[in-house]
């Protein structure tokens, strides 16, 4: 033991010198960008590139000359912040995940591209911060005219953020203010105090919020921070998506433009988490940018004992020594989480990975890991259109490809395969919820788990989806077609309405699901939903079905588990798409004569072979076309 704690030693030791690096500001040591060796200095290319006589200009010409290139230096010379521990206004020296930012949106800026970027923030390290020094140093040094906006989840917390800008103003060095016409202060617009003139530079500093989308229209806006992003509210009045539209609408894609949406984590499956998870596939034009709280310098702690430290450590904290983290690092990581009731809520506060932050901050019923192995599952679909027949009849079924199509086939029907397909019901209007129609694959000769094989999902009105439905199931082998009857026997505005389609389809050749009363369609209620709603959760956990829809994981994500102990989404957020999985996996496991495998194996290359719950040889039994 003695010489394995030698060694650890050494290696600590060993990480701990690699970490150190020099970082100068003033002279441009360690700063981002491409840099230039001159008489101690090392400069942006873009300085030598405008004044290869650097070295001969006067100091004061060489300085403005710096500053209008060199963000770091601007910072470091002209910005002042006030220190989180003392309280007093200091220099802006960027620390490390600063540093990380910044060079980033510099190397957009230096690519002749517009800067976006989402940043997934963890706490005191000042992300917010050098957004709004990045815009002001735009502002102040290299546009004028050169408005911005600010949305906070709330206007106090974006007028907040113009109390940080204030205090730069003040102490702004005055040899280097470029002045147009007046003093570096803001004044009140048009007589309003939620639009901020700086007259100097001809620009204003807009502060709105997100529960007003009024706040960013009628001013042409070049750079927008949207800060707390995961907390603005989702309402059928107003969304993230509405408000986001307005800036975008009035932020063109120009050289030196700015959107950054920034935020701690809030749970899954809201508009921030679902824009981080576009940009981190390469489906967004923004960035995405998450810093670790190890990235972060304040969060160390002497080793007081190694021996003790290293056999106290938990599998956790051993996989962050084996990913390079130092035993400084994990010392205090060690001793903060004592602090925490859980090492979840340790996890949401002090997040390692993106996937912790975001799962940890939320109170999602499904399991974190589970849902991102549920996730990788996912791929997009093969063909998208609609299924066609003639009008309300299950003659002439085919599928008709069309590019915005609601219907999404990962594949198509196969003569050695059996399918269910499950429905939820939804609204016809844009506001109401979603109808969902899913197809199942439930066996195969390979006799895989189940696994989703086609999806219809929009508004449409309820008997055209009964029709829709039914014409799917046809499609696919003449399906068992399960419609979830909740809506239809208690929302029609004419009573009997909906289960009088039920019954109409059920005097089909349709292979329609019946209760055990007699009645058509699966009704969801409390003696069943809370079991349905578990098995779902051990069926993703124990991956005994294949998912290949994203939106699917989404809305697992934000389903939570409420006070009364029931379950719903969160508000703003739908279910629909899960219900339909949830419904699917009760029928295979309820119903008399359907019998699970003993060994099912998920199709996924990288992915063990799992023993579950018997999923197997589903349909025997059951009537076929």
């Amino acid at each position: 033991m003695h010489n394995d704690l030698s060694e650890i030693y050494h290696e600590n030791q060993r990480r701990l010198l690699a970490r150190q690096s020099a970082y100068d500001p003033l002279t441009g040591a360690g700063c981002c960008g491409e840099r230039v060796p001159v008489g101690g200095e090392w400069l942006p290319r873009a300085v030598i590139d405008e004044a290869p006589a650097y070295a001969t200009l006067p100091e004061l010409e060489r300085r403005r000359l710096r500053v209008r290139h060199d963000f770091e230096y601007w910072c470091a010379t002209c910005a002042t912040v006030r220190d989180k521990t003392t309280g007093r206004a200091v220099p802006f020296v960027l620390n490390a995940p600063q540093r990380r930012l910044a060079a980033e949106m510099e190397r957009q800026r230096l690519a002749h591209r517009p800067i976006r970027v989402i940043l997934l923030k963890a706490r005191q390290w000042g992300g917010s911060t050098l957004v709004q020094m990045y815009m002001a140093w735009m502002q102040l040094v290299r546009h004028k005219g050169w408005n911005s906006l600010i949305v906070g989840h709330k206007r106090q917390s974006s007028r907040s953020i113009k109390g940080m800008y204030n205090l730069l103003l003040r102490h702004y060095p005055a040899e280097l203010a470029e002045l147009a016409d007046g003093p570096l202060a803001f004044r009140n617009f048009e007589g309003g105090n939620t639009v901020q003139q700086l007259a100097a530079r001809e620009c204003l500093v807009v502060m709105g919020s997100s529960m007003n989308g009024d706040d960013v229209r009628g001013y042409a806006i070049a750079m927008a921070h949207l800060t707390e992003v995961a907390y603005w509210r989702d309402s059928p009045l107003l969304s993230p998506d509405d408000v986001m539209r307005s800036v975008n609408g009035t932020v063109g894609l120009l050289d030196d433009t700015v959107v950054v949406l920034e935020s701690t984590a809030n749970g899954m499956g809201n508009y921030f988490h679902t824009e981080w998870l576009r940009a981190s596939a390469g489906k967004s034009d923004k960035t995405p940018v998450f810093v670790p709280w190890h990235e972060i310098e304040i969060y160390r702690s002497p080793v007081r004992d190694l021996a003790a430290l290293w056999q106290t450590m938990d599998p956790y904290e051993r996989q962050l020594w084996d990913d390079g983290l130092t035993l400084e690092q994990i010392q205090w990581y060690h001793d903060k989480r004592q602090e925490a009731s859980s090492h979840a809520a340790m996890m949401a506060e002090f997040p390692t990975t993106a996937t912790e932050a975001f799962a940890c901050s939320g109170f999602s019923v499904f399991n974190l890991e589970s849902l991102e192995r549920l996730r990788g599952l996912c791929r997009p679909p093969l063909d998208v259109g609609d299924v066609a027949a003639d009008y309300c009849t299950l003659r002439n079924i085919r599928f008709v490809h069309d590019a915005v199509g609601l219907f999404k086939v990962w594949c198509f029907p196969q003569p050695d395969q059996r399918y269910l397909v499950t429905v939820d019901v939804g609204g016809r209007s844009d506001k109401a919820d979603y109808s969902v129609v899913a197809v199942i694959r439930v066996t195969d000769v390979e006799h895989r788990p189940p696994e989703v094989v086609a999806q219809w999902r929009g508004h449409i009105d309820r008997d055209l989806l009964a029709w829709k439905a039914a014409q799917i199931a046809e499609y696919y082998r003449h399906a068992l077609l399960v419609v979830e009857s909740n809506t239809y026997e208690t929302h029609c505005n004419d009573p009997g309405a909906g289960s009088f389609v039920l019954d109409v389809l059920r005097g089909t050749r349709v292979n329609l699901y019946v209760r055990d009363s007699g009645r058509a369609g699966f009704h969801t209620d409390r003696s069943n939903k809370y079991g349905m709603i578990q098995y779902l959760i051990g069926a993703v956990r124990d991956l005994t079905y294949v998912e290949r829809d994203t939106g699917a994981v989404d809305e697992m994500a934000v389903y939570e588990s409420r006070s009364n102990g029931s379950y719903a989404a969160r508000r703003g957020h739908h279910d629909d798409i899960l219900m339909t999985r949830a419904i699917a996996l009760w029928v295979l496991k309820m119903e008399p004569g359907l019998r699970p495998p003993r060994r099912a194996t998920v199709d996924k290359g990288d992915l063990p072979t799992l023993a579950g719950p018997q999923v197997g040889n589903l349909w025997e039994g059951l009537a076929q076309s």
